[in-house]
């Protein structure tokens, strides 16, 4: 099959990134003919990203060249807003691609796309009434927040016009986004994958010698959470990670024993993984599938997950932990801390449905049929 990704990149990196180079290697590693069409957000100006989130994308015939040039059957796009838009789906169809957009988030709604505020999720923007956003300034001042509400709400019935299939990555997110207004046919649930070299012959969990949380220091992620339970628990606990929390986590961490990594590479951070005895994602917004979960599945190690988004649906090894518990967060983590034998028989557990169901064999499998129009 011949295929052609689009990217609209982040100013900052991260998981939908991730997502797009895993596509791209798994397709051409499977023998299909893959092509990646980026854009980023670093390269332009505000300004200037907010004139083409108006205008509904800019330069679409550069797509509509891209599927000639390649004979591309389908035009799997993952974040378009803001350089991309409708019309570069619109292009790709005129060309004759089949259209599938990846929704990772909540960006067709969300001016932000995680969907929370005053310490929870928000999801007051629905359908095409973004004006809540424009209300409370989700954006930061109120130029940029009046320019990402009128241009989501310009592109959404175009969009959904444009679009083959859709793809979300939990049944949370998916019943989430519907709610919001996301058509209900036409949406196939796929989450997330871990490469065969991401994936660990056996669990170590029992050698573990901290806590581990990762990913962009901010409020929603909980890691504030972790540290909380963490010292009360009295468990070590690595944060790897940077942004814009990071001084307050700091502060919050005190004299405990709480080391700050920075941000690490995909690497480091599956050296970090393996000398961990427990992953924690106390996350206070509705992630979808988050990364940081699976791969600590993928190398044997146990998690605790709160109770928003899509966290349940991974909830293996034991129950979601409602996100503002802290005492039910403490008492789960010590007790897991305590017992080496359990963390690595739970390790072993999860580390078996990895293989089952976040393998690549089986993604490959169910990204075809959403590409062929037979669903995920």
């Amino acid at each position: 099959m011949r295929v052609l990704l689009l990217h609209n990149r982040y100013r900052y990196e991260g998981g939908e990134e991730r997502a797009v180079a895993d596509i791209a290697a798994l397709l051409a590693a499977r023998g299909h003919s893959v092509q990646v069409l980026e854009r980023s957000s670093t390269e332009v100006s505000r300004a200037r990203a907010g004139r083409a989130l108006l205008a509904g994308g800019i330069e679409p015939e550069e797509v509509g060249e891209a599927v000639a040039r390649t004979g591309a059957e389908v035009v799997h796009a993952h974040n378009v807003h803001p350089l991309f838009g409708w019309r570069a789906l619109a292009a790709a169809r005129g060309a004759g691609a089949r259209t599938v957009l990846h929704l990772h988030n909540f960006r067709l709604f969300c001016a932000i796309a995680v969907a929370y505020r005053d310490g929870a999720p928000c999801f007051r923007c629905r359908d095409a009434n973004t004006l809540p956003g424009l209300r409370l300034r989700c954006r930061g001042s109120y130029s940029e927040a009046a320019v990402y509400a009128a241009g989501l709400h310009r592109q959404q019935p175009h969009l959904y016009e444009s679009t083959d299939e859709f793809i979300v990555v939990s049944e949370a997110h998916g019943a989430r986004l519907q709610e919001l207004g996301l058509p209900r046919t036409g949406t196939s649930t796929l989450p997330n994958f871990v490469p065969a070299g991401g994936i660990s012959a056996e669990s170590h969990a029992d050698q573990g010698r901290y806590a581990l949380v990762s990913g962009r220091l901010v409020e929603e992620k909980g890691f504030d959470t972790a540290i909380a339970v963490c010292l009360a628990a009295e468990v070590p606990l690595v944060v790897a990670g940077e942004g814009p929390d990071q001084a307050r986590l700091e502060q919050l961490a005190g004299g405990g024993d709480v080391r700050f990594t920075g941000r690490l590479d995909r690497g480091a951070l599956a050296e970090a993984r393996r000398g961990a005895a427990v992953v924690l994602a106390p996350s206070r917004s509705e992630e979808a599938c988050p990364y940081s979960v699976l791969d600590a599945y993928a190398a044997g190690v146990p998690a605790l997950l709160s109770d928003r988004g899509g966290l349940p649906e991974l909830a293996f090894d034991g129950p979601a932990i409602p996100a503002t518990d802290t005492e039910a967060w403490a008492e789960r983590l010590r007790e897991l801390w305590r017992d080496p034998q359990a963390r690595r028989e739970r390790g072993q557990q999860v580390l078996e449905r990895a293989r089952e169901q976040f393998g690549e064999e089986r993604y490959h499998e169910r990204l075809l049929r959403v590409y062929a129009g037979t669903r995920g």
